[in-house]
């Protein structure tokens, strides 16, 4: 059971990365501030993270903020086409493509049956913690508007933040609770 569980998640990172160079290649060249390729990168390194055991409040951590780069490429990628919509109501466009699909991937993964039997940490799946403390971070990091002190600060203060509060996650988990 293990070997073809493992055959299957190989297969959905394969797919998964072959889609997302696809459409990276398929789509004209401009600049995004959450790049297709960056954002294929994240998704095969959480699932290397999940299937070598790293702790689920982590590889939450890094899901919600991998949700969060979808997200603002998404919303990005619907600017760029002008819809009517997006430009009507572009204030609220952004955090509402968010806070979908973060809400949506976290009701599929309860849906499906993802978070079952996990270690749970103040009444939450460490899953769901991880995920909810990374969307938060990513998004205020996002939100924070910065002077521009040098070439691609976003992703230094993005990847800044993962990294530190994961850090700060794995002190939590292990030494405090």
């Amino acid at each position: 059971m293990k070997k073809s569980l493992f055959n299957i998640k190989t297969t959905y990172v394969i797919f998964g990365s072959l889609f997302s160079l696809g459409g990276y290649v398929a789509l004209p060249a401009s600049v995004f501030a959450h790049c297709p390729l960056c954002v294929a990168g994240a998704a095969v390194g959480l699932s290397l993270a999940r299937t070598i055991g790293v702790d689920d409040s982590i590889t939450g951590i890094w899901i919600g903020a991998f949700l969060g780069s979808i997200s603002f490429w998404f919303y990005s990628w619907l600017v760029s086409k002008k819809i009517s919509i997006i430009e009507k109501f572009n204030f609220l466009m952004k955090p509402l493509i968010y806070v979908l699909i973060w809400g949506s991937t976290l009701w599929s993964f309860y849906k499906f049956q993802l978070v079952v039997n996990m270690s749970k940490v103040y009444g939450l799946d460490k899953l769901t913690l991880g995920m909810i403390v990374g969307a938060v971070l990513f998004y205020l990091i996002d939100a924070v508007k910065l002077k521009h002190y040098f070439n691609y600060q976003k992703i230094v203060f993005s990847l800044g933040g993962m990294i530190l509060v994961s850090l700060l996650m794995y002190i939590f988990i292990n030494f405090m609770i």
